[in-house]
């Protein structure tokens, strides 16, 4: 057990650079959690006691909006690390996390990551970096709710999606798409019925081809210039 998660914590942007002993020592202050799929993680505005790495599956983090529906903010997979930011400014959990799908996750408590951090400054060096482009990445998603249409966010989504699990071929891009219409609503702003529409459009403007939730990016150009990226 104390290998796989020493494998865990090998895989993070934030431990990854420790030598092995120090690794070690670090997974043993760890607890593991198993989550079933939907099972929460934590809530936004509880008290943080520390920081999570995902081991295997998927977690979403996400905030509620003024009329019930979620809005994601970001989901991460095995090797991600969650509630940095209240680990460092002893601030509450900012989102709320959900398993996206069975998972597995490691606990670690604040004091332990602080201590870590003034032992190894490249640590402190490494937790900025991720914490920068974990802002960048917020930045943007405030650009393309404010910014830009529906049909441009989901095709931003689709593209992303290829980029991470596509298969190449003859015939474009293509890759299962896992999440149900509702999933996507909410990591795109918007409601079910919408992302119907929206992917419908798409097809009818063979921007991409949609079969038993398999979809088929034609040329990847056409539909990035569609979704207004450069």
């Amino acid at each position: 057990m104390t290998s796989d998660k020493v494998a865990a914590l090998r895989k993070t942007l934030l431990f990854g650079s420790l030598a092995d002993e120090d690794l070690r020592a670090l997974a043993a202050l760890t607890v593991e959690r198993r989550l079933a799929r939907e099972e929460v993680l934590f809530i936004a505005g509880e008290e943080a006691r520390g920081l999570y790495v995902v081991v295997s599956g998927r977690v979403r983090a996400f905030l509620a909006t003024a009329d019930g529906r979620e809005q994601v903010i970001h989901t991460e997979g095995a090797g991600a690390t969650l509630a940095e930011v209240p680990v460092f400014d002893d601030g509450t959990y900012p989102a709320t996390a959900v398993a996206d799908e069975d998972s597995v996750v490691l606990f670690l408590g604040k004091e332990d990551v602080r201590a870590v951090c003034l032992e190894h400054p490249k640590i402190a060096l490494a937790a900025l970096k991720m914490l920068a482009g974990r802002l960048r990445r917020h930045a943007e998603l405030v650009e393309a709710l404010s910014l830009r249409e529906v049909g441009q966010r989901l095709a931003h989504l689709l593209l992303t999606e290829a980029k991470t699990r596509g298969e190449k071929s003859a015939s474009g891009n293509s890759f299962e798409l896992l999440m149900t219409n509702g999933q996507i609503a909410a990591r795109v702003g918007t409601v079910r019925e919408v992302v119907s529409r929206a992917l419908a459009r798409l097809q009818q403007d063979e921007l991409i081809l949609l079969e038993n939730r398999r979809v088929t990016i034609r040329d990847e150009r056409l539909l990035a210039a569609y979704a207004g990226q450069s």
